[in-house]
């Protein structure tokens, strides 16, 4: 599987709002229209730039992400929003989506020294996945959720 990010466009945009975790999951992640609306309404700061793109395998659209950053720091490089849909999830999307999102992020900015997200205390399963995959938590908790880190 080769998990493809594609910006999310007027093409594209009402089969995002489709995706939908499982219905426990819910809590830990916004929904595609909340991180699309961030787009606009810029609430981390006028600084702070927002990229959401779907997450495809092959012509299947399997998830979202949405990377927000300064780019004018060699630090503040985020992904959130975070999530494959329900009917795709256990079959090594996750994984393979968290890769290619890293390797974006790290092709896009080769200034980022490191990519971060946040993550809820109580969501085992995510947190199990980003620490397999080389994020560390920082101890910082913003928003009431842990900050893992990844260096570049």
């Amino acid at each position: 599987m080769t998990i493809r990010l594609v910006p999310t466009t007027r093409d594209n945009w009402q089969d995002a709002l489709r995706l939908q975790v499982q219905d426990e999951q819910q809590r830990f992640v916004p929904s595609v229209a909340v991180s699309l609306a961030k787009v606009h309404i810029r609430p981390d700061g006028d600084n702070c730039a927002y990229e959401p793109f779907c997450l495809y395998d092959a012509d299947k659209m399997v998830g979202f992400v949405m990377i927000a950053y300064d780019a004018s720091t060699d630090w503040c490089y985020w992904f959130n929003g975070f999530l494959i849909d329900h009917q795709y999830q256990g079959k090594g999307y996750g994984r393979a989506a968290l890769s290619a999102i890293v390797d974006k992020v790290r092709n896009r900015f080769p200034q980022s020294r490191f990519v971060n997200l946040t993550v809820c205390p109580d969501n085992a399963g995510a947190r199990h996945l980003y620490s397999q995959s080389g994020f560390e938590e920082t101890g910082d908790v913003y928003g009431g959720e842990i900050v893992y880190r990844l260096s570049l």
